[in-house]
This record gives C-alpha cells, sequence and structure tokens, in this order.
C-alpha cells in the first residue's frame, strides 16, 4: 500500500486512544488513586485525545479484587464516578481478555452504560471465543475491535486465518499488537500493509522494548493504519508502550493539544514514579524483545535488581 498522508497533512481518520490506566495498570496492579484518574480523564478531554481505555473487565472469580485495583474490573459504578454521563467528545474503552472475563454478566448492555467501546484482545489459537465475544458485544450495541496479540510469535499461516475470521465477524476494528516488543519498522511496514488491504479499520499497540514503539507507531500510521494506542510517559507493563506525549507532539491535526498532557506528566507521572513504580527501556526488555520472548522474565530480572545482564541473555538463549 502507498504511503498515507504526510509530515505536512492531517489526516481525519487517525483516532487516538489513551492506554495508561490498563497497560500502566500493569505496573501496579492498578492501584491507582482515584485523583490520577480524574486529573487523566481531564487530561485527554483536554488534549483531544478520541478515547480512553480505563481497563479491564476482568473476571472477579478468576482474580482476587482485594489484590488488585478496582480498574482490572471497571465496574460501571466506577467508571461513572470518575466520567458522570461522560458529557465531553471522548469514548470510553475498556478491554475484555478472553478466557479472562465473564462477559456474558460483567459487559452490560451498551444502552445502560458509559462505556463505548470493547476490545477483545485474544491469541490466535482463541479466535473462536474471541469471536463469540465479539458478537455479544457487538449485539449489545458496543464499537468492538479485536486486539491479537503477540502476533510476532504466530504463524503467519494462523494470522491469515484469524484476520479472515475477524473481517467475517461484526468487528468493527483489528490491532496490530507487538506485545513483546519484537518487531522492527520494516516488518510493521509489511504487516500493516497486509492487514489493510482487508479494508477493515485497523489500529497499532506497540511495545518499547526496543525502543521502536513511537517508531513502530508511526510506520504503521503511514501504511494506512488509522487506530492508534499510547500511554503517559509510556507506562505499560515492561518497557512500556509510545508515549502520547511524543505521538500528540508528531500528529498534525489542531485537535490534538500536548500542553495538557505535559502538565500531567509533571503533576503525576514523576510523582507515581516516585513512588516506586517502574516501567520503561531497560536491557533486560531490549534482549526478550530481540529474542522475541514473552517480557516475564525481564520484569522478574527487573524487580529482583540485577545487572548480570551477560548471564540472563545465555539464560534466555537456552529457553
Amino acid at each position: 500500500m502507498a504511503q498515507k498522508g504526510d509530515l505536512m497533512t492531517a489526516r481525519s481518520d487517525i483516532r487516538v486512544l489513551d492506554a495508561t490506566i490498563r497497560d500502566g495498570g500493569l505496573v501496579n496492579n492498578f492501584m491507582f488513586s482515584d485523583d490520577f484518574i480524574n486529573a487523566l480523564y481531564r487530561t485527554n478531554v483536554k488534549a483531544g485525545v478520541d478515547y480512553m481505555e480505563f481497563g479491564y473487565k476482568a473476571s472477579k472469580e478468576l482474580f482476587d479484587v482485594n489484590k488488585f485495583g478496582k480498574w482490572k474490573f471497571c465496574d460501571e459504578e466506577s467508571i461513572r464516578e470518575i466520567v458522570g454521563d461522560n458529557n465531553s467528545d471522548m469514548k470510553i474503552s475498556v478491554m475484555a481478555d478472553v478466557g479472562r472475563c465473564d462477559y456474558k454478566k460483567d459487559i452490560i448492555d451498551k444502552k445502560d452504560s458509559v462505556i463505548d467501546m470493547v476490545r477483545v484482545a485474544t491469541y490466535v489459537h482463541q479466535m473462536p471465543a474471541a469471536i463469540e465475544m465479539i458478537e455479544d458485544a457487538k449485539a449489545k450495541g458496543y464499537e468492538v475491535t479485536c486486539n491479537i496479540m503477540a502476533i510476532s510469535n504466530a504463524k503467519e499461516s494462523d494470522i491469515d486465518q484469524a484476520l479472515e475470521m475477524v473481517g467475517q465477524s461484526s468487528a468493527d476494528g483489528i490491532y496490530i499488537v507487538d506485545s513483546y516488543g519484537a518487531l522492527y519498522p520494516e516488518q510493521i511496514r509489511a504487516i500493516a500493509d497486509k492487514y489493510t488491504e482487508l479494508g477493515e479499520k485497523y489500529g497499532m499497540h506497540a511495545h518499547n522494548n526496543q525502543q521502536l514503539a513511537f517508531a513502530n507507531t508511526i510506520e504503521a500510521l503511514s501504511h494506512g493504519v488509522s487506530l492508534l494506542d499510547a500511554t503517559m510517559m509510556s507506562m505499560g507493563r515492561g518497557a512500556g508502550n509510545c508515549a502520547m506525549e511524543l505521538l500528540l507532539s508528531f500528529l498534525k491535526n489542531p485537535k490534538y493539544n500536548v500542553f495538557p498532557v505535559l502538565r500531567f506528566l509533571e503533576d503525576y507521572m514523576l510523582p507515581l514514579k516516585e513512588t516506586g513504580a517502574v516501567w520503561g527501556y531497560d536491557i533486560p526488555y531490549l534482549l526478550t524483545g530481540r529474542l522475541n520472548q514473552h517480557p516475564s522474565a525481564a520484569i522478574d530480572f527487573c524487580k529482583d535488581n540485577r545487572k548480570d545482564y551477560a548471564d540472563f541473555y545465555t539464560d534466555l538463549l537456552d529457553k
């Protein structure tokens, strides 16, 4: 596919989603203060962000509510305590993981909810269950996307079949998800071309293991992807995600305003880091990304405050 747009123009199809609470919640078990969430909501509205993802719709049967903050579960009343009826142009999103969500019970009809969009997260081997969740959420009145995770570790034939299945479903969009931060812009270009050939609406969710989350996001953007994930100061699991401040500074649409984001970083993100929350690029994440492995080993390495990078690398080579 030919390049779409250029550095001087603003594309009207672009939509930016803030995933700070959802992906960032994996850093601190979703233990955000209400003041933090309120300020983030106000910041996103002022910044012109199109969607704010509040967290997961996780099953309270599977996950102990005493071990996680409320954004692991995103009860309707919890979201409404922050947004009321959400009298703004920004839409509200939640994520539902295949196998980790009592979606038939916990995702209520859209007419009774302030949530606008449900993002169904799945691995390729879970596609039949994902399609069932997509159709359930769509029937309830939501916008629905499918986030096919860990594509860098999946067979191309499986990805092709998964894309075909989603393309035949009621989903409104499909996300490219570089879960391991293993992909390079050249690969993103080829993947974006493959995805966008199907004529659907596509998104990009990048991880920063190799400091390529922003580069991969704008590479996908230049090849027709229009749904873009970012987080404040790159906060997300392990190495984090595409930084919101980078993305809004890049986009040319005057609706986006980076200034409120900068104020939020100063007033909330820096203090959050000072409490001990740890995320962002580090050598162990580079190594798991380079080897196309799940970052769990790198997360444990960082938690143990280890610095034996060479030994860690040889351990990874044996996996």
